[in-house]
């Protein structure tokens, strides 16, 4: 069996910056994500960080706790978190967690 894989790219705008990612966000695909959004918040003055979640296939506990953390981190850098293309799997996994709140979200 293949590990899975997420494929990250990152998008900077004027007023956003987009990271776009595909695949699962998982306990071994976590880090990957942790180091591509604390790059771009980095690298960055927008004033909006968007997840693009369009083609996001899985998401787990631990992928869970670390949108909460970049949800965190984003206000830290003076920047807000934007769930975008967020999928019926995600939207249910946040409403059944009670995190649906936490985040800002992008239809």
């Amino acid at each position: 069996m293949l590990p899975p894989e997420l494929s990250i790219s990152v998008r900077h705008d004027t007023s956003e910056t987009v990271v776009a990612l595909i695949g699962e966000i998982d306990i071994s695909t976590v880090p990957q994500l942790t180091e591509a959004v604390e790059q771009a918040l980095a690298e960055t003055s927008a004033s909006r960080l968007v997840l693009d979640l369009e083609k996001v296939t899985f998401c787990d506990s631990q992928g869970l706790g670390t949108l909460v953390v970049l949800n965190r981190a984003a206000a830290r850098a003076r920047s807000a978190l934007v769930l975008a293309n967020v999928g019926e799997f995600l939207h249910r996994l946040l409403d059944v967690t009670g995190l649906k709140q936490a985040f800002l979200i992008r239809e």
